[in-house]
């Protein structure tokens, strides 16, 4: 005897089948719930290396070929083209109001001029889809961009976006079947470590250069972009190899070229790539959301120097020291303070300012920094929950530093007129420098003109009698000043004159 098969209901069947369908685009990351992460694998699909042992260089019996030979299809070179309009300037014959007087107002008028302006670059193929990783400053402000493949072949390139902070862009052509690099892990990098750079140096063609990581972690005081993590390298790096690849002796995408320092324009032995792990996730993220979303404390640091850490207590320099929280930030928010030294992040240390500002700019909106800072002698833990850093310009934002301040000054008290057209916020208090003696340990400090001095050695100092009275009971020993300068404070450590 059969049993009667049950039919479901019509809701029923109707509510599964909705259940399943959503379920499979929550997975495969069309549709997203909010707060909760998305599982998805970014949207360009890379080739990432697996972990390497290490090669001997006795492996290498007749040189490198067999390292950059297969890496030389997947380097491209790109033109970008710029129009420019330019406004001639009008021969004063023509603004002679006899002549306007018969001509009228629109004789001799000039109407602006358009000149193209070409440059140069390269780019590393990551995705076989046609996905090219370069540096932000080949392709800005581009109204055309070209790409040129080493089998002579060229495309028309869209910019799917750039991040001026990293001196990254994304750039796609419409190919397939692409040459790719394999993406390296950068953080496994150390000094010595042999590594190759590959682009189209003053556009005479594809070409390979071989040196080794010179260091890590280098920053050049905001020079070139807000995030800086590059890799130091001698092998030569000229202009046009901008954008082009950094790869180790196993053929993986360690870097992407991107600056030198030349006396002359040239390779003088001091290159730096962009780290492809930060390289990478900033790709993503343009790819991913259009735009690069970055953590954000809200604090202005700078480095401890030895002569820093003296003045506020430490045995040694390191950490990044807080000179300034911006109101309501998450660092406000979870008691941070100017003068607070951070010592570690999520367990590690902070080197300094720059390794810092990095790290942090990493994390996700949302996610808690746990921080270990030093305030008046003592270590204590301090957890400050990111938000989204904010794309226009902030103040709190981390501070270069530079600037210094104390003996060699003269000064007066800050006014209120003065601090208007100082551009400070209004009830800030201190003493304005009005001159700076050149031969001063204050000028070497870097103390400038119009600096406001708010602090001696941790004390505010709102007008002069206090300025003086704490210089004197400084003697002759460093004096820790706190500076505003421009409405940005930082510390700033003063030796004694002599």
């Amino acid at each position: 005897m059969t049993t009667p098969h049950r039919r479901l209901p019509y809701w029923l069947l109707v509510l599964i089948a909705g259940v399943l369908v959503v379920g499979g685009m929550l997975r495969a990351g069309i549709i997203r719930m909010p707060g909760y992460p998305v599982l998805a694998e970014p949207q360009v699909h890379v080739q990432v290396a697996p972990p390497a042992s290490p090669l001997s260089l006795g492996e290498f019996k007749n040189g490198f070929s067999s390292v950059i030979d297969p890496a030389l299809p997947a380097v491209v070179n790109i033109s970008s083209t710029k129009v420019i309009r330019s406004q001639n300037v009008p021969n004063p014959f023509f603004s002679d109001p006899f002549f306007r007087q018969f001509f009228g107002d629109q004789f001799g008028q000039q109407q602006p001029q358009t000149q193209r302006e070409q440059s140069l670059g390269s780019g590393v193929i990551v995705n076989s889809n046609g996905y090219i990783l370069t540096n932000n400053h080949v392709v800005a402000g581009a109204s055309e961009v070209e790409v040129y493949t080493p089998d002579r072949k060229k495309y028309k390139a869209k910019i799917i976006g750039t991040d001026s902070r990293t001196d990254i862009a994304v750039l796609k052509i419409d190919a397939t079947g692409l040459p790719t690099l394999a993406l390296g892990d950068s953080s496994k990098l150390k000094v010595g470590d042999i590594v190759f750079a590959i682009g189209d140096p003053f556009g005479i063609g594809e070409t390979a250069t071989m040196g080794i990581v010179s260091a890590t972690g280098r920053a050049l005081g905001g020079s070139i972009e807000h995030y800086e993590n590059f890799i130091q390298t001698d092998a030569a790096i000229n202009p046009g190899n901008s954008g082009g690849a950094m790869i180790d002796l196993h053929g993986n995408l360690v870097g992407i070229n991107t600056a030198i320092i030349s006396g002359g324009g040239g390779n003088e032995g001091i290159g730096f790539a962009i780290p492809v792990n930060m390289a990478r996730n900033v790709m993503n993220q343009i790819v991913e959301h259009g735009k690069v979303i970055r953590g954000y404390m809200g604090v202005s640091i700078q480095d401890v120097d030895p002569g820093m850490a003296k003045a506020f207590g430490l045995s040694q320099g390191g950490g990044a020291l807080i000179s300034d929280v911006s109101p309501d930030s998450p660092a406000a928010k979870a008691g941070l303070q100017r003068g607070d030294i951070i010592l570690k992040l999520n367990g590690n240390d902070v080197t300094g300012r720059n390794a810092l500002s990095v790290s942090i700019a990493e994390m996700a909106p949302g996610s808690v920094a746990h921080l270990q800072i030093y305030r008046n002698g003592k270590t204590q833990d301090v957890n400050v929950t990111l938000s989204e850093f904010p794309e226009k310009g902030t103040p709190g934002q981390p501070s270069t530093g530079g600037g210094s301040a104390a003996i060699g000054l003269h000064v007066q008290n800050l006014t209120s007129d003065l601090a208007q057209q100082l551009g400070l916020p209004p009830g800030t208090t201190g003493v304005v420098v009005t001159q700076v003696d050149p031969s001063s340990t204050a000028a070497d400090a870097g103390i400038q003109r119009g600096d406001v001095i708010q602090e001696v050695n941790r004390k505010p100092v709102r007008n002069m009698e206090q300025y003086s009275q704490a210089l004197a009971a400084a003697a002759n020993q460093p004096v820790l000043l706190l500076v505003n300068r421009g409405g940005a404070t930082i510390y700033v450590v003063i030796e004694p004159q002599g």
